[in-house]
């Protein structure tokens, strides 16, 4: 009886997740339904991913404590500034002398 639970948790950690990924693939390949593909591309404020990207990581993170750390990293990176002096692009370009002022957008 208690190996027959094993096999059926380890079926349930390996069916479903292998099933949301095969629907959010498809529905980000049809792009139907449109809210549901909304949903998963639009990219969120903290991480920059989509939805489904992010919950997908997040499991990942769950059974390998690799990823975990990879994704406390790419937090880390968002909170830093880049600086001029750092080597980061400059965004903002003043010249006094020729009376111009370059602005670039940030992508």
């Amino acid at each position: 009886m208690v190996m027959m639970a094993g096999l059926l948790l380890m079926a349930v950690l390996v069916i479903v997740p292998f099933t949301l990924a095969s629907i959010r693939h498809l529905v980000v390949r049809s792009g139907s339904p449109r809210w549901l593909y909304r949903r998963l591309t639009t990219r969120t404020r903290t991480s920059g991913l989509g939805l489904g990207a992010t919950a997908t990581e997040e499991l990942h993170a769950f059974f390998n404590a690799n990823k975990r750390v990879q994704i406390e990293q790419r937090r880390t990176q968002l909170v830093l500034r880049d600086d001029d002096h750092a080597g980061a692009p400059p965004r903002l370009g003043v010249d006094l002398g020729a009376g111009t002022a370059v602005v670039r957008q940030q992508r």
